[in-house]
């Protein structure tokens, strides 16, 4: 069997797109508007040894897995064909020994990562103690976060802002998007002149100084990585904020400080484990005095019966390492145990999906600039990255969920007013 007889057994015999291996094989039509060709063993040896977005991901980035027809800065309509291509019925033992025969007994061991680094894998960092340490949780903020500062205002625009924005209407730019889900937010929380904020995972501290400019809050915004805490104070600096605003390199575990009259926790919760929901909810409890309300924006899950967290994967290893979603009935479960009470809730999904197309276009943009920044790889794997997320916020393979909730007086009161005071998405 070759490689092309391969794939065609793979996609049930309908290849929509261009297929070339360096088997001298090919399918699919020679026309066709996106095409993959395999240059090397190698890259089978990836594709057979980690069937899954991984392989995938390894073959792609180590140059062995070429794809035409697309900008590497974004992938979207080559993975939207391919997922879309690949069959979901059962691949007979029979058919397993004649994949097997095509990569080739020789490429059935796995081949070392390319580079960038990968996480370690999944039973090493289990050595290290138990998940979610704060030395556990600062190496994993540092890998997905520290890539490049400058990578970043190129990826995702002057906004500095790495979590969904809310579009107002469907010709909105990404700045104006970002703009108005920090407004949303400020107005869930009910912000006025005044009252303290703690902004928890505040990233380059887009929240802390929307807050501080627009609503006159002293705002306090944490975050574990340091590169993003330095170019956070730097620009509360520059924007004259540093009466009102503030970013530390810290632990949101360690803020020493209480009764704040609001909490936002703006793309967080991925990072902290489905097993910390309790605490986590639990020391933001806290932290925040009666009457005061919680903003909770996260990815999750469309149900909330699948594992938390897919290990080993492409997101896992590159991307995201020890992070975990699940559904947003789970996280309200937790919260109410604890103490909050919800008050609202509402899905964000489609705007995620605008939002990664819209940072797949600006690397595109900067691709040169990108690649002389952080290498031709670490720019192709948040290509995929994005390109993947966008696909899956589209599918409703994921969502994203904003909870609002109150923590109540000891008499139950919860200072909410009848009716929502804040205006819709």
């Amino acid at each position: 069997m070759t490689l092309a007889e391969a794939l065609e057994l793979l996609t049930g015999g309908e290849v929509p797109f261009r297929f070339t291996a360096y088997d001298a094989s090919n399918t699919g039509p020679e026309d066709a508007a996106i095409g993959f060709h395999l240059r090397s063993p190698r890259g089978a040896a990836y594709l057979a040894t980690a069937p899954n977005s991984l392989g995938l991901a390894r073959a792609y980035v180590s140059g062995d897995l070429e794809v035409s027809g697309v900008h590497p800065g974004d992938p979207y309509d080559a993975l939207k064909l391919l997922g879309a291509s690949l069959t979901t019925r059962r691949i007979e033992p029979r058919d397993i020994a004649r994949l097997a025969a095509a990569v080739g007994v020789r490429n059935l061991l796995p081949p070392p990562p390319p580079p960038p680094q990968e996480a370690a894998p999944d039973w090493s960092r289990l050595l290290a103690g138990w998940r979610h340490t704060h030395k556990r949780d600062s190496d994993a903020i540092h890998h997905h976060y520290d890539v490049s500062n400058r990578f970043y205002e190129m990826a995702l625009g002057p906004s500095m802002t790495y979590t969904c924005a809310c579009y107002p209407h469907a010709g909105a730019t990404l700045e104006e998007a970002q703009e108005h889900k920090h407004e949303l937010v400020a107005s869930k929380l009910a912000l006025r002149p005044g009252m303290r904020l703690l902004d928890v995972g505040c990233g380059w501290g887009g929240m802390v100084r929307h807050a501080a400019r627009h609503h006159g809050v002293r705002a306090l915004g944490v975050t574990l990585s340091r590169e993003q805490a330095t170019w956070a104070q730097e620009t509360i600096k520059r924007d004259g904020l540093e009466d009102l605003a503030e970013v530390r390199h810290l632990d949101y575990r360690d803020v020493p400080e209480r009764d704040f009259d609001a909490i936002s926790s703006i793309g967080l919760t991925e990072h902290i484990g489905v097993r910390s929901y309790p605490s986590y909810f639990r020391f933001l409890h806290s932290r925040l005095r009666p009457g005061g309300r919680l903003l909770n924006h996260c990815i999750t899950r469309p149900d909330n019966r699948h594992p938390a967290r897919v290990r080993g994967g492409f997101i896992d290893r590159y991307v995201f390492p020890d992070g975990e979603l699940t559904g947003s009935g789970r996280i309200i479960s937790v919260m109410q145990d604890v103490g909050w009470e919800v008050q609202h809730e509402e899905n964000l999904r489609e705007h995620y999906a605008r939002t990664a197309a819209a940072w797949c276009a600006n690397i595109v943009r900067h691709w040169d600039d990108c690649v002389a920044e952080v290498g031709e790889a670490t720019a192709k794997i948040w290509g995929l990255y994005l390109a993947g997320s966008r696909l899956g916020f589209e599918q409703n393979v994921i969502q994203l969920h904003q909870v609002l909730a109150v923590r109540p007086h000891p008499d139950g009161r919860a200072d909410f007013p009848l009716r929502p005071d804040w205006a819709p998405a």
